[in-house]
């Protein structure tokens, strides 16, 4: 007898459950279910409802789909969501083999790197997809994606939050969008794909984070009290000082090749008078691929403000990092500034390696 694996499907919104309307696509209650219904790899007609065909492996796929009630362009999503799609996934947690979260592209590597912090302990598979064509139409990209994305949800076993697309499946809080209009929308650019679905669908599980000792739980603690400021050829020091007024708690400084910013004292007595009472910045570089590191005078000058090297973060994984342990009110600022330069979900190559 083949195997029947359980998946929840978690529709949150995005393009992959969209129609046109009369002010262009939008997410439309129900639409999904339709689509797929209609879609014999998806929902085989001889088996129970949303039971997909059997996979290569003999694998049936059996899974549920919960739809967002309102339904999300991703756009508009906010921190309340995230904490909202891990609640929702650690309160069926123990009735499912894995987790798909249908999701828009646009934020999508956001609450990738997002739920890998607030799932703590996480033994099983979720996966994020969508799509770039609705499933609507002809050539929606939507079908592969989500097959893939059930696949690896259901039958991997690779304990850690993850971004599926266009045959590639990514470590989420390492992939980052790169592209608005092409179906290869997505990259990891410091980390190889975990998965790769050609042919044969090929997991990498070397790459994989081990699974882990300690007991699954959802924490949502997030401090809305962060922000991300890109650095760029003649900003002032007032407009970096009016940045990192409270009530700001932690800032994502994006800054040039491993780690550089302009040497002018002004602008390093703002950052260092912000880093003295109590912000803390992190220091993650505008690059695709790289890291950060003290080899230039330019660079070791943040340093010294008290400035802490990101590594190879992704300005998301970032992000979400520093609001998910400013979260924690009770972990003290070195303890929060030890933890960020310290890989705990994957998400940072560890440079002490």
């Amino acid at each position: 007898m083949h195997d029947v694996a359980r998946v929840l499907v978690l529709h949150t919104g995005g393009t992959i459950g969209m129609r046109e309307g009369p002010r262009g696509f939008a997410p439309v209650p129900g639409a999904l279910e339709e689509e797929v219904a209609r879609r014999p790899m998806l929902c085989d007609p001889s088996e129970p409802r949303f039971t997909t065909a059997r996979f290569e492996d003999g694998t049936r796929i059996r899974y549920d789909v919960v739809d967002y009630d309102p339904l999300l362009d991703s756009a508009n999503l906010e921190l309340s969501h995230w904490a909202r799609f891990a609640a929702d996934i650690g309160a069926r947690y123990d009735d499912y083999d894995g987790f798909v979260v249908l999701h828009g592209t646009d934020t999508m590597a956001y609450t990738a790197s997002a739920l890998s912090f607030l799932l703590e302990g996480l033994a099983k598979p979720v996966v994020l997809t969508g799509s770039q064509i609705p499933l609507s139409r002809v050539r929606s990209d939507g079908m592969d994606n989500l097959l893939t994305a059930l696949w690896i949800a259901a039958r991997s076993r690779l304990p850690e939050v993850m971004l599926a697309f266009h045959h590639k499946v990514f470590r989420g809080n390492r992939a980052t969008k790169v592209d608005a209009t092409e179906l290869d929308a997505f990259a990891s650019p410091n980390l190889p794909p975990l998965a790769e679905a050609g042919i044969a669908l090929r997991v990498r599980r070397e790459l994989a984070l081990p699974m882990p000792t300690t007991p699954f739980r959802v924490d949502p603690s997030l401090s809305p009290h962060v922000a991300a400021l890109r650095l760029y050829p003649g900003i002032t020091e007032s407009i970096l000082e009016n940045f990192l007024r409270p009530p700001l708690e932690g800032l994502v400084l994006e800054t040039y090749g491993t780690g550089n910013a302009p040497e002018r004292r002004a602008l390093l007595d703002v950052i260092e008078a912000a880093t003295r009472r109590g912000v803390i910045v992190l220091n993650v570089t505008q690059c695709l691929h790289g890291t950060v590191s003290a080899s230039y005078q330019a660079g070791r000058a943040l340093a010294d403000a008290g400035v802490l090297p990101g590594g190879d973060l992704t300005p998301e994984a970032a992000l979400t990092k520093l609001c998910w342990l400013l979260g924690k009110r009770e972990l003290s600022r070195d303890e929060v500034r030890r933890r960020l330069v310290t890989p705990l979900r994957g998400e940072m190559s560890d440079e002490r390696a």
